[in-house]
């Protein structure tokens, strides 16, 4: 059972907390895997109302811009939630729900699991990867200032979530470092038969891209 009246109040809640976000970490993102877990949710069990708070504030406070804390997001959430009334017990799940949703260099051991947290995990996954995959990515690696490619640094394959944070490599290795992993890691059905598109979407991108780097096409 969803709520309509709650729904509608953290849409505009996201929208005015995330007005000047980064261009992959900014509304839009917020909609995109809302959308995406609404769909997912359609095939799955699920209590839907913990799925579109979930999605819809997994990254109210993303620690990449909050100097790397990750209690930030959780604190904000909680305390929205807790003025709009919400029963402790759905607070909790989604409070949950953004601790543990974060890829963190794919070493990170989730402490909490759910079907809910597994919808969201999986739409939050989808916009990494594919079309928009590739352009947050390199939106990000600008917003950073990191180069598009080096040949001569490696992607970096076995990082703990500390370095994961802190990497600065080039964007290119960041398909190889999360990008492209991600399709083997996801939950639900539709999530995989999803991401298996969106996977071959990279797959084709980087082969253009590598040919147009060495001249070949």
């Amino acid at each position: 059972m969803t709520n309509p009246a709650l729904i509608h109040k953290t849409i505009n809640f996201v929208k005015e907390q995330l007005e000047n976000a980064e261009g992959g970490h900014d509304w839009f993102h917020i909609q995109r895997v809302y959308n995406n877990a609404l769909k997912i949710a359609e095939t799955e069990q699920c209590d839907l109302l913990v799925v579109q708070l979930g999605a819809l504030l997994h990254d109210i406070a993303d620690s990449k811009f909050h100097n790397g804390d990750e209690t930030v997001g959780p604190k904000v959430a909680r305390a929205f939630l807790e003025q709009e009334n919400v029963e402790e017990a759905t607070i909790l799940h989604v409070v949950n729900i953004i601790e543990n949703i974060s890829f963190k260099g794919g070493n990170f051991e989730q402490k909490f699991n759910s079907i809910e947290l597994e919808v969201v995990q999986d739409a939050d996954r989808l916009d990494a990867i594919g079309a928009i995959g590739i352009a947050r990515t390199f939106n990000y690696g600008g917003f950073k200032n990191r180069a598009l490619y080096n040949p001569d640094i490696a992607p970096e394959m076995n990082m703990t979530k500390e370095e994961y944070k802190k990497g600065d490599s080039p964007t290119i290795n960041h398909f190889y470092e999360k990008l492209l992993l991600l399709k083997d890691r996801m939950n639900t059905e539709t999530g995989k038969t999803l991401a298996q598109g969106r996977h071959n979407y990279m797959v084709n991108f980087l082969a253009q891209f590598y040919a147009e780097w060495e001249g070949e096409k």
